[in-house]
Parts: C-alpha cells; structure tokens; sequence
C-alpha cells in the first residue's frame, strides 16, 4: 500500500480531476467511508449518538458528509461547526435539508453548547483540520479540540475517530499541536501519509483505517513509499515444496556471541530457523560453543579460537572464510562484543581487499564496530541489509539517537543511497530502505517488543528469508513483518509487559502460518 505526502496527495486529486472524478465525488466517497466506520464501530448501538466536529475545509465537508449518512442510518447526529465556512457550501446545505441538527460559531461563543453535546455524545468525529494544516491551530479551533480531550479524560468510554489524520498533526512530518486529540481510530483518505508513522504525531493515531476514496490506483503507481500489510507479506513468503529437503531452504553462518552475550546468537539462530532456513551454523568462540551447545540443539558450530580471556585469535577471520564456502548468508554482529578480537574479525571479513562473496546481515555490534572505519562504505565489497536501532543508527551516521528519531524516514532513506546497502531502521513503524529507493513501512508498534534480544530473532528472521532466495528488500521487509506480526500474537497473549525475546520464536511459524491462512495483523 502506497504512501504518499500532501503534495502527491494533492497531485494524485488533480490527476483524478482529469480523468473526470471531481472533488465533489471524493468527498461523497469519503464521507460514506468515514460514516461506515463509524457505524462498526458505535453506530450498531441502540440510541447511539454521533457528534461531527466540522473544520472550514474540505476535511470538514467529508465529516458533513460522514454526518448526513450516519443520520440516515437512525444515529442521533450533531454537526458542530468549530469555524465559519465559505459559501456555498454544498455538503452542509444538504445536511440542513436533510434535518440535521447544525450548531454553527454564533450560536455557541462560549462553547457551552459543544460541552453539552459531548458530553452526551458516542462518538466525535474529528473533521476539524486536514493535510492542509501547516500552521499552529488558531484559537477557536484549538478551545474545541481542547474541550473534546477534557471529555475524554472524564468519560474514557468516548470514541474519537479522526477523519483522515488527528486535527493538527503534520501529514508529512508526524509533528503534532499540542491541543491535537487522541484518536481511538483514524479513518485516512485513499493512502496513508507519513507523519502517521511517525512520531510524536503517530502515537495519536489509534487504530488505522485506509479507505478507498476512488482514486484509481494506477496513479499512485510510481510512489516510492509503501506501508507493508498482510497481503503483501503473505505473497512474499518462500514457497515450501512438498519434495523439500534441508538443502532445498539454504543455509546460514551467523558470527557472534562472546563470553558476555551468550544469548543474542541463540536467539539469531532460531529466529532463523523459525522462519524456515534449511540449516544454520553459529560460528563462535569456543566457550561460547560449549556454553550454547545443549541449548542451541538444531544448529551446528563453527568453534573458533580463543586466547585465555575469551577473545577471537587472528586465526578467526579465515577459519570463517573456509566455514562460509557452501553457505547462502551471512549474519554478522549478535552478541560479538567489541573486543580487539571482534574488532579484527569485522575487520578482516569486510574491509581486508578481499570481496565478501555472500550476501551479508550486519546487526548489534557489528554495526558498532563497523561505525568505528571511516567512510567504511567505500570499502564495503558485499550485498548487505544493515539492521540498527536507533542508536546504532546514530552512531554510523554521527547524530544523536534522538534526532535520528525524529527523522526515520529521511535518515534511513539518505543512508541507504549513501552507502549501497538496505536498511531496516528497527524501532515503533520499522522503516526498510534501499540503495535504489524504494522505502517500506512496517505497521507496528509494540512495546511488547522493547526487550532485549528482540533484534537478534529479526536479524536472523531477516537471514533465514534471504538464504531462501528472498531478495534483500523483499527479505528485509518480509522479516520485518513476520517479527511484528508474532510480536502482536505474543501481545494478545501475554500482553505487552513481561514478553522476553524467547517468546517471539514460537510465534513466527504461528504467524508464518496465519499469513498463508489470510488472516489480517493489522491492515
């Protein structure tokens, strides 16, 4: 599913200008859209009363819209007008002539009447502001909004749903007003915008609805931004012949772990295997061999030479060369460490002349290590999907985490061109980018997953996929998805405080198997 900023969203409405669908039948579309949610959501209740908070734009015509059909569905419908709108005004002219109750500025200059309306109210539609807005909310409207979370906090049991995107959120960058409410549901016209995915706008979505408007499809075809959903991720699984072998579904080395990081290899190696690898190898220090060996039962090893602390001996780098020949991928970084061992291992693999002839994973302290080579990219002689937090991210970029999340989007896809490689961007709407462009969107956003080792079963989820002849990006992505997916199966069962790592294994095949099944995670 595309994603598209406010000016490809204003583009693809004139291209559909041209073809003969005018603002009006948009507006019609998307008012009914909007109305059917709401009906799903709270219209099926006896008695249900519905109150529209109507902007001065277009946005506020599809909550007119929205209002007139609830109306003639039998729920008891308000529009409240926040601002005065410009004449004539054809969605609201056909709201009076149905007999809808309008409370227009004049008749509530102290906002006494909205209050009461709330306070009775089921549901508030919020259709205050659209993707237009690029300005802080001027006074009246901000007083409405305000007063509309004050009832929320009061009455929980109030459903907000915003139409198209929570009323003072920037579409493009996910910044929010202050007074921008909290929605429970957000209905988004034709294609989902990018400030939804983005925070701190994005944690005032709620749960997403993308309805179709009518803009043919074909239009948007050249937008580089996509949002992963289910379909998707089910046609991009590997297929599973019936006369299958273990080497039918390739094979991965993973190189990692250190006396301090026992689990994060476990936990890579698995995630692997749960996505279907034939085989996988953990190439590790020999105590880290011995200590994982009764644990990590379906893998083999790789035990490399150690000094008397536990360090990697030069020697490591090519007994890695040699163990990789026959193998389809290589995942480099869980749990290495960043001892002077691990240091000339990353070193010797990546940047000693010699091209890296598999396809490479770098996560966790690979990517800390790789951080410390100047332009290492200039040196970097493989195909690679490079999985940082973040963090990591900050770190091989030269920016604070914080600003790197403030700017997921940009960061990731400048990075990707940059340095030739995909990047998966892990965090709240993983961002997946490519050298080439293309940028996807993952829709979740789990605290369950904000454990340690969650990024060790993705980078091995990630491997697992490429080893099965998926593609980079597609494998990137796929993993991404399949990661959050067991991630929510894991939170509807044991909810999102207490989850570990561990428990994402077991639920990869489950969601694995629930995609081929065509079950929905999310969208």
């Amino acid at each position: 599913m595309k994603i598209v900023t406010v000016d490809q969203m204003r583009g693809l409405e004139e291209a559909a200008g041209q073809l003969g669908i005018t603002v009006e039948m948009l507006m019609d579309r998307a008012g009914l859209e909007v109305a059917r949610v709401a009906w799903d959501e709270v219209g099926r209740r006896q008695g249900a009363r519905a109150l529209a908070l109507i902007g001065p734009g277009n946005n506020g015509g599809d909550g007119l819209v929205a209002a007139r059909h609830l109306a003639f569905w039998g729920v008891e419908t308000t529009a409240y007008l926040a601002a005065e709108r410009a004449s004539p005004d054809r969605p609201l002219e056909t709201l009076r002539k149905k007999g809808v109750r309008v409370i227009t500025p004049e008749e509530d200059g102290d906002l006494s009447v909205l209050e009461r309306h709330l306070r009775g109210a089921d549901v508030v539609i919020d259709a205050v502001l659209g993707t237009g807005r690029a300005r802080p909310l001027e006074r009246r409207l901000r007083e409405c909004l305000l007063r509309v979370a004050e009832e929320r906090a009061r009455r929980p049991g109030l459903l907000v749903m915003s139409l198209d995107l929570p009323s003072g959120l920037d579409a493009n960058t996910g910044e929010a007003d202050p007074a921008t409410p909290q929605a429970d549901v957000t209905v988004t016209l034709a294609y989902p915008k990018p400030g939804l995915f983005q925070m701190p706008g994005a944690e005032k979505v709620g749960r997403l609805h993308v309805v179709d408007i009518g803009i043919p499809a074909h239009l948007a075809e050249g937008t580089a931004l996509e949002l992963l959903t289910s379909s998707w991720a089910a046609g991009a699984l590997p297929a599973r012949p019936t006369g299958a072998h273990k080497g039918t579904f390739g094979k991965v080395m993973v190189v990692g772990g250190s006396p301090n990081y026992l689990g994060a290899p476990y936990l890579a190696c698995s995630g692997a295997l749960r996505v279907g690898v034939g085989y996988v190898t953990l190439a590790t220090g020999r105590s880290v061999a011995n200590a994982l060996a009764a644990k990590l039962t379906e893998a083999t090893f790789v035990p490399l030479p150690e000094d008397g602390e536990g360090g990697l001996l030069p020697e490591a780098v090519e007994l890695v060369r040699q163990a990789l020949v026959g193998y389809d991928v290589l995942l480099l970084g869980c749990g290495l460490g960043q001892s002077e061992g691990a240091e000339r291992l990353v070193r010797g693999l990546l940047f000693s002349g010699k091209p890296l002839e598999w396809p490479l994973v770098v996560d966790a302290d690979g990517l800390n290590l790789i951080a410390q080579v100047p332009r290492w990219w200039e040196r970097l002689q493989a195909q690679a999907v490079l999985t940082p937090h973040p963090g990591e991210m900050g770190r091989l970029v030269g920016v604070p985490a914080e600003q790197v999340n403030r700017e997921r989007l940009s960061r990731a896809r400048e990075a990707a061109r940059q340095w030739g490689v995909h990047v998966v961007l892990k965090g709240a709407y993983t961002v997946i980018a490519s050298p080439e462009g293309p940028a996807r969107v993952a829709p979740f956003a789990n605290p369950a997953l904000a454990t340690p080792g969650t990024g060790d079963v993705l980078a091995g989820a990630i491997a697992g996929l490429m080893a099965q002849g998926v593609l980079p990006l597609d494998a990137a992505a796929c993993g991404v998805f399949l990661h959050g997916a067991a991630g929510e199966l894991v939170r509807r069962e044991l909810g999102d405080a207490g989850p570990i790592a561990g428990d994402l294994l077991p639920a990869l095949p489950r969601a694995i198997k629930g995609l081929k099944e065509g079950v929905k995670f999310l969208i």
